[in-house]
């Protein structure tokens, strides 16, 4: 049995299995068992040299923003600059940046 299958194997249990207070433990339990396979699944992945392989994805969808808050001086726009590769002013003093930086 592959991993894969594994995978899809807890996922009908969890399906199968009723919602209550009783049954918390086992559905915690089920949860932690499809983290360590995926994980199992990704090493393998990883460590396969590249190529394609059976995986699992997160279909990207939708749309956001996000603003960085916080005090000055604590990498906020270094932040920003990291993530979305974009330019934004940092210097050793408080208030560098004074527009709105859009990233990415």
């Amino acid at each position: 049995m592959t991993t894969v299958e594994k995978i899809k194997a807890v996922e009908e249990e969890m399906a199968r299995t009723q919602k209550n207070k009783a049954t918390e433990k086992h559905l915690g339990m089920l949860k932690a068992k499809i983290a360590k396979l995926k994980a199992e699944l990704l090493k393998d992945a990883a460590g396969s040299g590249g190529g394609p392989g059976i995986g699992f994805d997160v279909k990207k969808s939708g749309s956001a923003s996000i603003g960085f808050v916080g005090f000055p001086s604590v990498g906020k726009s270094t932040l920003l600059t990291k993530l979305t590769g974009t330019q934004s002013e940092a210097a050793a003093y408080e208030f560098t940046t004074l527009t709105t930086v859009p990233g990415r």
